[in-house]
Formats: C-alpha cells, structure tokens, sequence
C-alpha cells in the first residue's frame, strides 16, 4: 500500500548529489533550486559564474545545500573534469541535469557555418559530453539519472529556429541511445521538451537595445503563444524544474529513454 510517507520518500531527494548545467538563470536556476527543496545537494554550474553563485546563495538562503562552478559545457574535458571533482568531493553522482544551451535565429538555408558550429559545440556537444562524464561516474556507483533538455521544437518545427531544433532533434536521439547502453547499470536517461517559457533565452522577442524589457512586444509575443495552447497560458520555469523532479526521483525508477513534455499541449505525441 501506498502511503504519505511512501509518496514522500519517491520524491525525496536528501542524500543524493546534482549538478545542474544552465543554472545561473531560466530553468536552470529553478531546477536547482527545485532539486534542492527536495533534498538534493546541487552543484549549480554556468558559463557565467557569478549567476551560478547567485543560484546558489539563494539555495543556501533558504537552508538548502548548494555549490557553484564555471562550466563552459562546449569545452571538451570540462564537464568530465567537474564530475570529477563533485565525485571526488561528494562520494557519487547522482543526478546530471544538461539545461545549458544557447539560441541563434537563421532559416535553414541561411545559417552561418560558424554560428552553426557554435549551437551545435553548445547545444549538442555540450550535452554529449554531460552524459558522457555522468554516465562513467553512474555506471561506476551503479545508478543515477541523467536528464536532458530537448524543446517542444523538435515535435513542432517553426520557422527561424531550425539550427536550434536540429541540436535539439539530436539530444533527443541521444538521449534514447543512451538509455538503451546504460541501463542495464542502473542509469536512466530521459528527456525533457519545454513548449514555449519566458527566460533570457525567448525575451530576445522583447528585449530593448538598452537590455530592458520592452512591456508592449512582451505582451504581444506571449498573448498568441497562450492562445494556441489548449490550457491558454505559456509556461512558467517551474513547471519544467518539477517535471526534472520527477525524473531525477524515484517516483520515475521504471522510467528510461523518454521525452516529456511540458508544453500545455502545444504539441502531443505517443
């Protein structure tokens, strides 16, 4: 029988060590912040350094347990390097969360060779090589969970971001192939495909020269994204960071080679 407490204890994560690549803003930030509410202690790494601090002086903050790094996820060795030290540190890993990723707006035809090669070092390779060092440090403890960030623009194509969905199209790939080769070890790997969330990443819609948020376009981008989503809305950062919960818990231990989707239903799929 199920019960309060079994439930709780599903989805509690006290004991268990994270890291969270992206973690200085937008999802990344709150998906740290979620997996420390629940128990986890997060190693919240960024390109950017000092927002990676700020996530995780806010997890401290609130009594939450949190460590912060500089990760450039495009730098061959880097992540594996990390792992390293976090294993080293901590006794394990057991939970990977690849979120950083970058966007570049071009058509198909249009996109620039090196630009290309600049989403794909970040958005694919960088994910690659997450998995990669997470997955020898899981294989080696004989267990842990690995989720990816793919996006609603690999079930639903839109014109302009197609570089972007092609990265994403890849991690999802992966992530299946990976799940296949890992599993009999003990290691999950699954997916997640955020619909549209407003974070540094989409306010390029409606972002002023001057870096403030120009109110106007922002209303005017988000209000036709609510309305062809069948719950009306657009996300919110949260609801993806839960949806991270879920497969990083035991809650999901039957759970490998998926895609979830957080999308209001923007785009459905078996």
């Amino acid at each position: 029988m199920e019960t309060a407490q079994s439930v709780h204890a599903a989805f509690d994560l006290t004991g268990r060590v994270a890291l969270v690549t992206g973690a200085g803003s937008g999802i990344g930030r709150t998906t740290a912040e979620v997996l420390a509410a629940a128990g986890a202690t997060v190693v919240c790494a960024d390109i950017d350094g000092p927002a990676a601090g700020e996530t995780a002086t806010g997890i401290l903050g609130q009594g939450g347990k949190a460590e912060n790094a500089q990760l450039d996820v495009s730098v061959r060795g880097a992540a594996a390097t990390l792992v390293g030290h976090i294993t080293a540190r901590h006794g394990g890993l057991h939970v990977m969360c690849n979120i950083a990723g970058i966007m570049i707006d071009s058509s198909i035809i249009d996109v620039d060779p090196d630009e290309f090669d600049r989403i794909l070092s970040v958005n694919l390779k960088g994910v690659l090589y997450g998995c990669q060092a997470a997955g020898r440090a899981m294989v080696a403890q004989g267990g842990g969970s690995i989720i990816n960030m793919a996006s609603a623009a690999v079930l639903t194509p839109s014109p302009g971001i197609g570089p972007y969905a092609i990265c994403k199209a890849g991690v999802a790939q992966l992530t299946k192939s990976m799940a296949v080769e890992v599993g009999e070890h003990g290691v999950r790997v699954n997916s997640v495909a955020p619909g549209f969330v407003p974070t540094n990443m989409t306010a390029r819609y409606y972002t002023n020269p001057d870096g403030t948020v120009n109110e106007a376009a922002k209303a005017a981008t988000l209000a036709p994204m609510a309305r062809f989503a069948p719950m009306r809305r657009v996300g919110v950062t949260a609801d993806v960071a839960y949806c991270v919960l879920y497969l990083a818990s035991d809650a999901s231990s039957f759970v490998t080679g998926q895609l979830l989707s957080p999308n209001g239903g923007v785009a459905m799929h078996y």
